[in-house]
């Protein structure tokens, strides 16, 4: 969850360590830290609050310092206080130490120094790893962290620095995301690559239970007592990727992003007359008319888009689909096996529990596929095959422009199923081929239309309420999810959603006069039954606010507010019908005063269990 970076080189680190953090700010933002290798010592820095609090604490002083480490928190274990904000030092104040995860025998490890006399100073997990690394200490941070990796258990990643070694960071990792940026006599260390984006795009990737040695002029990259050899590899995004581009915020700019996302995942693996080219899934096209059954992993906003895929893929090529919640999937007697195919969605690639229950599955002999928007993340390094969304950097914590490029991804391997076991005539495939060629334009068109403009006015006009029912049916019932996610995340108003079916077994007892029912309403085969529904909604006095298709003049008569999106066949209906969800979501956030970039409690990167 939390962001973390450290730098080495000729230049004043204060500054670039700062810059990092605010570009890491997604992954945690309850308190911040740094600390600097100056006169012979440390100078940390910390405070509770996002990183304008840090540049508070700060002040107007420039450090000459040219190493140092930065960390930005998403609290886990210890309340949100300066004492537990990071870095953290042992009691000698020697060794400084930054983290992102879980130490999760931290409890056994604390008791057995306080009975050697070590003094705490927080409530946090992390700062075992500074004492433990002192005790260690004999002149050499490397063996010293080699030594503490061993004693320790859980999912992180960590830099250290020693005061006695004052141009060495000595970083190591386990599950937890680390990515080092390679300059010309500098080298940074990050969680992920934006936070040193400005100054290079020359990276390398750390692998779990790897140890990293960086100097100023080198990096050293231990697995065990070896040293590993790797290149570096630039990665080819755009500093102003990471800028709002003249929005008022991240989210709105990554929602106007939508169009390009699905066009980029698109691609170049959609022909024309609709034959789809997935490399790198790691079947070829006989094995993958033979998968059985697939099984599909994920959590939150993922999740969601895993659900659509199931419509898509059952019924485009008449394979039975699991959709699971990846943190109940690792617990359950898992029943995956050969022949059958595993996917695991992830925007970040790092998502813990959807990458324990991939490793679960692939033990049971099951293909596994990471489906994740991050090149060289954990959830591809696990896996057979990877099927990559396009989205670019999303920094909302809030998934948007994910969310859809994960529907595209999900429906170009519906599509190219089909072709394989022969579900779909080439004439067939050709015109999915074409509507899902169409998407993009309809969300642009969308966006950039009075419609998306309404659904934000619509938005205003509920903002106060304190309570919301979503329902939808068939591929509406995902989009009804993904939008009272959306509220829930950036709003923090209480939301329920269900299939409108299931609204009269319990749900129904939640209304009353005026209360506001988003209801999922696109053209479909279901579209009577949800009509139905709504006038069951309306007879107990809800307020209905239908997202509808455009041209539907019917839908008006039920409801008291309509969304309407672009047509589009009813199984592609989700990538339109979810964006006035996210506008409405949004609207109402901003409303109510909130920071829609940065909820509270929520990191973009969920790396802990």
């Amino acid at each position: 969850m939390c962001g973390i970076i450290g730098y080495v080189g000729s230049r004043p680190c204060e500054e670039l360590i700062l810059e990092g953090l605010e570009r890491l700010e997604y992954r945690g933002y309850d308190s911040a830290g740094i600390v600097l290798l100056e006169d012979g010592g440390f100078r940390t820095i910390r405070a509770v609050g996002n990183l304008a609090e840090l540049r508070k604490a700060a002040g107007q002083t420039t450090s000459t310092a040219t190493t140092g480490m930065g960390h930005t928190r998403w609290a886990t274990h210890g309340r949100v206080t300066e004492a537990n904000a990071h870095p953290h030092t042992d009691s000698s104040g020697r060794i400084s130490v930054v983290m992102n995860g879980i130490v999760e025998n931290y409890a056994r490890l604390r008791s057995a120094l306080q009975d050697d006399g070590v003094v705490f100073s927080s409530e946090t997990d992390a700062e075992v790893i500074p004492h433990l690394i002192a005790r260690r200490y004999e002149g050499d941070l490397v063996a010293a962290v080699r030594t503490v990796i061993g004693e320790i258990e859980g999912h992180f990643a960590f830099v250290a620095a020693s005061a006695d070694e004052p141009h060495r960071l000595v970083a190591a990792r386990r599950e937890c995301p680390m990515v080092l940026g390679v300059g010309d006599g500098e080298r940074f260390i990050a969680s992920a690559i934006p936070a040193f984006l400005p100054e290079t795009r020359d990276t390398l990737m750390v692998e779990s239970g790897e140890i990293v040695v960086v100097e100023a002029d080198s990096v050293v990259i231990y697995d065990g007592d070896q040293v590993i050899a790797r290149e570096s590899a630039v990665v080819d995004w755009d500093a102003d990727a990471a800028e709002k581009g003249g929005f008022d915020t991240f989210m709105l700019k990554e929602i106007h992003e939508q169009a390009d996302a699905l066009s980029d995942t698109i691609g170049d693996r959609l022909a024309r007359d609709g034959t789809v080219t997935l490399d790198g899934l790691g079947l070829d096209d006989a094995t993958l008319a033979r998968v059985e059954r697939i099984h599909i992993v994920a959590c939150g906003t993922s999740f969601h888009a895993g659900l659509v895929g199931r419509y898509l893929i059952e019924d485009w090529a008449h394979i039975p689909v699991h959709v699971e919640v990846a943190s109940e999937y690792r617990y359950r007697t898992c029943l995956a096996g050969p022949g059958d195919l595993v996917i695991g969605i992830t925007q970040s690639g790092e998502t813990a529990d959807t990458l324990a229950a991939m490793r679960v599955a692939r033990e049971r002999g099951a293909h596994v596929v990471a489906l994740t928007n991050i090149m060289g993340s954990q959830a591809v390094r696990d896996a057979d095959g990877v099927l990559y969304t396009r989205a670019g950097l999303e920094i909302g914590v809030a998934a948007t422009k994910t969310h859809l490029a994960q529907v595209m991804a999900l429906a170009l391997l519906a599509l190219k199923l089909g072709q394989v076991r022969h579900t779909l005539t080439a004439s067939g495939a050709a015109d999915l081929g074409e509507d899902l060629r169409r998407l993009p334009g309809l969300v642009s068109e969308y966006l950039n239309s009075p419609a998306s403009a309404h659904a934000m006015e619509v938005g205003e006009k509920y903002a106060d309420r304190p309570f919301f029912l979503y329902l939808g049916r068939h591929v509406g019932m995902p989009v009804s999810y993904e939008g009272a996610l959306k509220l829930k995340e950036i709003s923090y108003v209480p939301t329920e959603a269900y299939p409108a079916g299931e609204m009269k077994h319990g749900p129904i007892a939640l209304l009353e006069e005026g209360s506001p029912v988003v209801v999922v309403a696109t053209d479909g085969h279901v579209f009577d039954k949800v009509v139905s529904n709504i006038e069951e909604v309306r007879a107990r006095g809800a307020q209905v606010i239908a997202v509808a298709t455009e041209g539907n003049d019917e839908i008006s008569q039920h409801a008291d507010d309509v969304m309407f999106v672009p047509r589009t066949p009813p199984l592609l209906s989700s990538v339109l019908a979810v964006i006035p969800l996210q506008l409405f979501a949004y609207a109402v956030a901003r409303a109510r005063g909130l920071n829609v970039d940065q909820p509270r409690n929520l990191a973009k990167t969920v790396t802990v269990e």
